[in-house]
């Protein structure tokens, strides 16, 4: 059995639509999955890029295809009434959820948080929305505790270290699938294809650099 260590920001759509298809794609296969909450506010700081939702007609195409792809795939979903919105409350509420402080987030509190920003067309960022999905979720520790801060930070940290980038991503076996699109490729690994035993995997790496552009 292959274990999966998926890396989650409920600010992205393709983490939600990721997040409601795994079970599809990977239908009959034997895995298990770790949910990591993550800021992928830090990545992008990390990288030194923008988010989607920052570049104007980017995050329009975004929105645009993220709806296409949950009719598409018969997902449930309904824009939240502004994005981006601050994040960090309810990756907090995720971590704090799991007893241990492990880092880990249980697929239910997932679920329950994903579908409270991408179900409802609300204020996922809502104070009073958040106080009520925290009641609904009982948290094992006060999200504003300094264990759970850094419980997430560690988690980003982590995940940057392994070349984590974005989200939605997988983690097995040292390797990264990154996006909803990698769903297909990630089943492919998991089954052994021999793709994967040649050189495509880290060849890549060899492919030179031929021009870099500098900001001014």
């Amino acid at each position: 059995m292959k274990h999966i260590t998926f890396y989650v920001d409920f600010i992205s759509p393709y983490a939600y639509l990721a997040f409601e298809q795994l079970p599809e794609a990977l239908k009959g296969i034997s895995y298990s999955v770790d949910y990591r909450p993550v800021l992928f506010a830090g990545m992008l700081k990390h990288h030194g890029q923008l988010g989607p939702a920052e570049i104007a007609p980017k995050r329009d195409w975004t929105y645009r295809q993220v709806l296409w792809l949950a009719h598409s795939l018969n997902i449930p979903i309904q824009m939240p009434a502004s994005h981006p919105f601050n994040p960090l409350p309810l990756l907090r509420l995720a971590v704090a959820c799991n007893a241990r402080l492990s880092g880990q987030a249980n697929r239910y509190v997932c679920e329950t948080i994903f579908r409270h920003v991408w179900c409802t067309g609300q204020e996922a960022g809502s104070v009073e929305r958040t106080e009520a999905l925290t009641a609904q979720l009982s948290p094992s520790h006060d999200i504003q505790c300094d264990e759970v801060k850094n419980s997430l930070k560690i988690n980003t940290e982590e995940a940057i270290a392994q070349g984590v980038f974005g989200v939605p991503a997988f983690a097995v076996d040292g390797k990264i699938f990154w996006g909803l699109d990698a769903l297909p490729m990630l089943r492919d690994y998991l089954l052994g294809a021999p793709w994967f035993q040649g050189g495509n995997w880290d060849g890549v790496s060899q492919v030179g650099n031929g021009i870099s552009r500098i900001a001014k």
